[in-house]
């Protein structure tokens, strides 16, 4: 496969390398996969400024061209078509880009910063000396070249010089700091394959949907870390609405999902289940099982291992607690020979340390050598990945992605692969194993919605917000009720004529 390189560039950086041919083939199979990648672009030039950008695709230029004809041209900042246009070499890497046919437009993207039109204009006639002869159209060109203007950027995504204040007005030393790197080149394919259906399979144009459904962008992505093809038997242990095994499907694998909640798989009726999102994309029907995962070892018989890929997002209680099977009585009763057929077993509260723990053990049991399980996991500011994150004796962890969600809390997407074999006598030293430090590292991991509450209450203005959440709430209330005695009162009447 393609290497990437970030060595050369900042650590925090939405730019990667690669020394790679543009072999146009290549570059269309990278990116049918792709959901997170914007563009792949040749590279004609970089540099510290936009001046010496443009020295450099200047140098570009005259390498692939025999004649050097527009290294030794005036550059008069305009990109108008040249008389001298015959002497140029065939050779000319920028030959093909220079007929009278082919259209084209420069984007200039100033990443962590805004510019006028102006001033990206300006930015423009940097590189007026490539003197493009088509005409420019901004619609679906022949040709796109990109400038890339970048800045530094914090861990979050942001600038951290960045060039105006909250209210708009320009920071003088902010701006006169040069950019990080600045970069030129053509634009050899978009990574629009599956942003472009995006909206396509949005959480909005679902026929069936949950409070924890997965949205579309991000279950993509975990289906690549996974690496699930059309060639994958791919397992959700919470399927819950099924947002992610969807994507599975979507890679063209086989599905198997699995939930505690029968109410959440049989959903509200043939047209609005699990089942009814998949016959919306016009995918085969997955297999759906209600299931235990905190007894799957019990569940299913002793089989080789099953899946290539689990992908999942286990409950952790900020909007829908976990369940397992169970009663709080100390004393429950049996039930009778003639309900089991289709009695449905009580269930109780699951800890997030023991979900956790659970899904680890699930993965080493059920997946192939070399499989992946991919989850997510809250985490809190004080979380460890080194000493908290849960581990097997059979899994080695690949990735961690950190997804800041607030100043408190944000959530690590953990790629896991299977490394070992599993062996049953050695379950209850897998389980002691899975927490680096014990409680103290499970604690991290539960009570995030108390842990959330408790962070909010120490913010200025809390109990106010809260006094007025409760009221919105209440007459929120008060009007349900009121539509309904006014629609029960307009039932009477027509029933009382």
């Amino acid at each position: 496969g393609t290497k990437f390189r970030h060595d050369v560039l900042p650590s925090v950086s939405p730019i990667a390398t690669s020394q790679r041919h543009s072999n146009l083939p290549d570059i269309a199979a990278i990116l049918s996969r792709c959901v997170l990648i914007r563009s792949v672009v040749e590279l004609w030039g970089a540099g510290t400024t936009i001046e010496s950008c443009a020295d450099s695709v200047q140098k570009f230029a005259q390498y692939n061209n025999k004649d050097k004809d527009i290294a030794d041209n005036d550059n008069n900042g305009d990109f108008s078509s040249s008389s001298n246009s015959g002497s140029r070499s065939s050779a000319s890497i920028l030959a093909p880009h220079r007929t009278n046919s082919r259209s084209w437009k420069i984007t200039v993207h100033t990443l962590g910063s805004k510019y006028s039109r102006e001033e990206q204009n300006d930015m423009r006639h940097q590189f007026a000396f490539l003197r493009f002869d088509g005409p420019v159209k901004m619609e679906c060109p022949d040709d796109e070249f990109i400038l890339i203007r970048e800045v530094a950027l914090d861990d979050k995504g942001g600038p951290i010089y960045p060039r105006h204040s909250h209210g708009r007005v320009l920071i003088s030393e902010n701006e006169a700091r040069p950019p990080v790197a600045a970069y030129f080149g053509r634009i050899l394919g978009s990574g629009r394959n599956w942003r472009s259906d995006l909206e396509r399979y949005s959480l909005k144009k679902r026929l069936y949907l949950g409070p924890t459904s997965m949205d579309a962008e991000l279950s993509l992505v975990m289906t690549n870390l996974a690496r699930v093809t059309s060639k994958s038997l791919a397992f959700d242990p919470f399927v819950g609405t099924g947002s992610i095994l969807l994507s599975c499907g979507l890679r063209g694998a086989r599905c198997v999902g699995t939930d505690i909640d029968i109410r959440v798989l049989r959903g509200q009726g043939k047209e609005e289940d699990v089942f009814s999102n998949f016959r919306q994309y016009h995918l085969p029907r997955p297999e759906l099982i209600r299931s235990d995962n905190s007894l799957y070892h019990r569940h299913y018989r002793p089989q080789p291992p099953l899946y290539d890929a689990i992908v999942t997002d286990p409950p952790y209680g900020i909007r829908a607690g976990a369940r397992k099977s169970g009663s709080k009585r100390d004393e429950v009763r049996a039930v009778a020979e003639e309900h089991r057929h289709d009695h449905i077993a009580q269930t109780r509260p699951y800890a997030v340390s023991d979900v956790m723990a659970d899904l680890l053990d699930v993965s080493a049991r059920a997946l192939t050598m070399g499989g992946r399980l991919v989850y997510v996991i809250p985490s809190m500011t004080d979380f460890d990945e080194d000493t908290d994150l849960p581990r097997h004796d059979c899994l080695k962890l690949v990735y961690t992605c950190y997804q800041p969600l607030s100043a408190e809390l944000g959530r690590r997407m953990v790629t896991m692969e299977k490394v070992a074999d599993y062996d049953e006598t050695k379950r209850e030293a897998y389980m002691a194993n899975v927490w680096i430090n014990g409680p103290e590292s499970a604690e991290k991991c539960a009570n995030i919605r108390d842990r959330i509450i408790e962070a909010a209450k120490q913010k200025p203005g809390y109990e106010e917000k809260a006094a007025l959440r409760r009221e919105k709430r209440r007459a929120t209330r008060e009007a349900k009720k009121k539509a309904k005695r006014e629609l029960q009162g307009t039932g009477d009447s027509i029933s009382h004529a």
